[in-house]
Order: C-alpha cells, then sequence, then structure tokens
C-alpha cells in the first residue's frame, strides 16, 4: 500500500522534513521513496510549508493513504475536509493498587437478656 507521510531530512537539531510518496513497509528512516510531494521546515517562524496538493490528491484517488501527521497538516491547510486526528499517545491516570472489598455481611447485634 502506498503511504503519504513525512520523512526526516537535514542535520542535528536542525530538523527539515520532506513530504514523500512511499510503500507503506519502507521504513522511515530507509531514504526510500517514488515521489516527492513537498517539504516542511519547522525551524523557522513562518514554518515554510511546500506541498504540492493537486499531486497529493491525485494519489489519494488511487488510493494512497495518509499518515495522521500529514492529515492533520491538510485538514489546517484546508486542503481536505475532515477533523484532526489525535497523534499523541494516550495519557491514563496511574492507578493505585486498590484491594477489592469484600461484600458487606451482616451480622447479628447480641441481644441481652435479663
Amino acid at each position: 500500500m502506498l503511504m503519504i507521510r513525512l520523512q526526516r531530512v537535514g542535520r542535528k537539531h536542525e530538523p527539515v522534513f520532506r513530504l514523500v510518496l512511499t510503500d507503506s513497509k519502507n521504513s522511515t528512516k530507509s531514504g526510500k521513496y517514488l515521489e516527492v510531494l513537498g517539504s516542511f521546515d519547522s525551524r523557522l517562524d513562518n514554518k515554510i510549508e511546500q506541498f504540492d496538493i493537486a499531486k497529493i490528491k491525485a494519489h489519494m484517488s488511487k488510493g494512497a493513504k495518509l499518515s495522521d501527521t500529514v492529515h492533520n497538516f491538510l485538514v489546517s491547510k484546508k486542503a481536505i475536509d475532515g477533523k484532526k486526528k489525535n497523534v499523541l499517545p494516550r495519557k491514563s491516570p496511574i492507578k493505585k493498587d486498590v484491594p477489592a472489598e469484600a461484600p458487606a455481611t451482616t451480622t447479628p447485634t447480641p441481644v441481652a437478656t435479663v
């Protein structure tokens, strides 16, 4: 299956990303891709985003899937319709080990007889 996702390029502490069309089985760091569809530089103040929307939509119509981050970028640019997806891990509260409470048993109270 073809996937449209971000691939990190650039030096240490200077991340720049390419938007690439690749096979979903290729790892993100393998460097193998079929086509470059744009670039993204998050370090700059204006966050340069250069995406070829026409090519992205053409590949989507042929069955290519978007990664969640790319989907959120395109939704924020209003290139596609939809809601943003949560890409952060789900936080769950820390649970303490609480012993299971035994069901309450009623004990008869002793009655004093005179």
